[in-house]
């Protein structure tokens, strides 16, 4: 008989890390400026290394060009599925179709990098609530994530403030990116964030075969560079640091959720840059994913790798001894509260299905 809930705290978590395999592309698409698919590398964008003391304007085209998506419409992991029945013979061609006809037999879990961030963070965000549904179909663990209503009512609620933030993120892209390989970035065009272009990566976390997509921001347009995901750029922003308070926080929180979606899809380097309360980036700094966890060691002591490692292993196992049935209509749904164990309830026929009808026919 299996516990019930899975343990948050960190301590159980404190041991040598699970082997993770290096993380292998096996596709990319595009979502265009109306969020529509596309089995292409039409949204690619190129890096342009910026100056040191840039002095981007983030506030530029806020009021009359931007294109801001609908946060409403909850895609449930839609557009991975459209990949993986654009690239079923393919996906096919790995297993041995004489006794295996699912094209998925290769791996244990989809979903995309989203949903493992929020479960590899968890042990050091004791007051971060999250949702994931499960869903096995063919052997395949679907994970998909469900909006909390205290997410919901932050999304709802948020101020205008905070919206002009979220736009100047991709602002920054705009100023550092080109649309072809000998291109210069043009931030006088309208910023669409419905755009963007998608990495699909399989690897191996402990015994746990993961195929999982992740949005990447640009990729180095060296010729020499090497293939993907280790030719991608992760962008970032984030307000200038004048404290050592600031300085703390931004070590123990930011910079794990950073590390956190950069070494899950396989990308090396993360370029940020800090802004003021003006919206104007006055300096830019790169990182390397791989040598964060060493910056916030020290005074910084606040969060190890192996333990947000051991605890999406821990949780990816709990998820297969909990979620039984395999009936795409049959839902577990995977909570943690603020301060809480993760816990899990049942649900057939209900709002949590998210395998469209479409997908579980194409592939039955």
């Amino acid at each position: 008989m299996y516990a019930a809930t899975l343990s948050t705290r960190k301590e159980p978590y404190e041991r040598c890390s699970p082997p993770f395999k290096e993380r292998v592309e096996e596709g990319s698409f595009s979502l265009d400026t109306e969020r529509r698919f596309h089995h292409d590398k039409s949204q690619m964008r190129y890096f342009v290394e910026p100056d040191k003391t840039p002095n981007f304007d983030l506030r530029n085209g806020y009021s009359d060009r931007y294109i801001k998506r609908d946060e409403n419409v909850r895609k449930n992991l839609e557009h991975i599925l459209q990949w993986i029945l654009a690239n079923k013979s393919k996906l096919m061609q790995r297993t041995d179709a004489s006794y295996v006809s699912s094209a998925l037999a290769d791996f244990d879990f989809v979903t995309s990098r989203g949903r493992l961030t929020k479960v590899l963070c968890t042990p050091y965000e004791g007051q971060t609530e999250w949702s994931l549904a499960v869903t096995k179909f063919q052997g395949v663990f679907y994970i998909n994530e469900v909006e909390t209503e205290n997410a919901c009512r932050g999304r709802q609620n948020r101020t205008e403030s905070h919206e002009e933030n979220i736009y100047w993120g991709y602002k920054f892209e705009q100023y550092i990116c080109a649309d072809k390989v000998d291109g210069e970035p043009d931030s006088t065009g309208v910023v669409n964030s419905n755009e963007a272009f998608y990495s699909v990566v399989r690897t191996r976390l402990s015994d746990h075969r993961l195929l999982y997509s992740g949005e990447v921001d640009c990729r180095d347009k060296d010729p020499k560079a090497p293939a993907p995901p280790a030719c991608y750029v992760e962008l970032k922003t984030s307000g200038e640091m004048h404290t050592e308070k600031q300085r703390s926080k931004f070590h123990r929180f930011k910079l794990l959720k950073w590390w956190a979606q950069s070494f899950l899809l396989g990308v090396p380097r993360i370029v940020a840059g800090f802004k003021n309360d003006d919206g104007l980036v006055v300096s830019v700094r790169t990182y390397q994913t791989a040598e964060i966890p060493q910056l916030v060691q020290g005074e910084y002591l606040g969060w190890k790798p192996e333990v947000c490692m051991n605890f999406c292993s821990d949780f990816l196992s709990f998820v297969k001894r909990v979620v039984i049935e395999d009936d795409p209509h049959v839902v577990y749904l995977f909570s943690r509260k603020a301060l809480s164990d993760v816990t899990f309830t049942v649900h057939r026929n209900s709002s949590y299905s998210f395998l469209p009808d479409w997908y579980v026919k194409e592939m039955s």
